[in-house]
């Protein structure tokens, strides 16, 4: 019997330093009756992401009454197996990841910007004398990973219908293939034009706009459909009261959705399944 005892003190004991664990990494209320995991696709450095995204779920959650946790994969392919296997309860997501995301476990798309459309940037050096595609031909160019929609997808996809053979090498962020062209790893390198113009003066004069693609609907805050709706709507109703006041739209234009609206995925995202990319999803990602 007293070891019996002993047993279950342990085991309540166990559970309080978990809760407690749990909530000193509490972004918003910490009284909340569950921990929100919050992903988010890691086009930048981890450092740089928890200075972004922080603030901005300290304050959804104090809005929500939700206790939120922060998850920053190592890497763009580490994120996509925790969303593709359903793991996160809230995610900012590129757009063909919900694409994925919808098909492998549901997600729902919240919110969006609607004030930039997202479009795929091919870049070299600011001083290349590379003036077209074909140039390219045979040549390393830098991706953040293979799946990252408008900054490899697309774009190798463009390549690829003009019979240019490329060496693409993936580099995990955005920020490093911007750094990758700068120090002439790479002839070039795919971005996005949402993060490049997030990089400070000194790297947007040292790199050039060699191509980009037509504008899609911007990277969504999704949630997965287990997450019940009356706290989805909750959710929409703080990030749509942040953009009206100008603190909170400083907030949320570090997470690139500094003017937000609803988001429908018929509407902003069901297009792209007719893009015809899938071939050049990695193999071992796909949904």
């Amino acid at each position: 019997m007293k070891l019996s005892t002993a047993k279950c003190l342990f085991a309540l004991l166990l559970g309080w330093l978990t809760v407690g664990m749990a909530r000193a990494n509490c972004l918003g209320d910490p009284k909340a009756d569950q921990v929100q995991q919050v992903h988010v696709v890691p086009q930048l450095t981890p450092s740089v992401l928890l200075g972004k995204w922080a603030p901005l779920l300290e304050q959804l959650g104090r809005q929500t009454g939700l206790c939120f946790e922060l998850h920053i994969a190592p890497s763009i392919p580490d994120f996509e197996t925790a969303l593709l296997a359903g793991q996160p309860d809230f995610a900012f997501v590129n757009p063909y990841h919900e694409v994925m995301a919808r098909k492998a476990q549901g997600y729902l798309p919240l919110v969006v910007d609607s004030k930039e459309k997202l479009s795929g940037i091919l870049l070299v050096r600011a001083d290349s004398p590379i003036q077209s595609l074909k140039e390219l031909d045979g040549q390393p160019i830098a991706f953040p990973a293979p799946n990252a929609f408008a900054a490899s997808l697309l774009i190798r996809s463009r390549l690829a219908q003009q019979g240019i053979r490329i060496q693409p090498k993936y580099v995990k962020t955005h920020a490093n293939v911007y750094r990758a062209v700068i120090i002439g790893d790479v002839l070039a390198g795919g971005g996005v034009n949402n993060t490049l113009e997030r990089e400070s003066p000194s790297v947007r004069e040292q790199l050039r706009i060699l191509h980009e693609t037509p504008g899609y609907a911007p990277h969504p805050f999704v949630a997965h459909p287990r997450v019940a709706s009356d706290l989805r709507e909750a959710v929409i109703a703080a990030f749509l009261k942040l953009g009206e006041m100008e603190s909170g739209r400083k907030l949320l234009d570090g997470i690139q959705i500094p003017s937000p609206v609803r988001a429908h995925y018929a509407r902003d995202y069901a297009p792209l399944e007719s893009l015809q990319i899938e071939k050049f999803l990695a193999q071992s990602e796909k949904p």
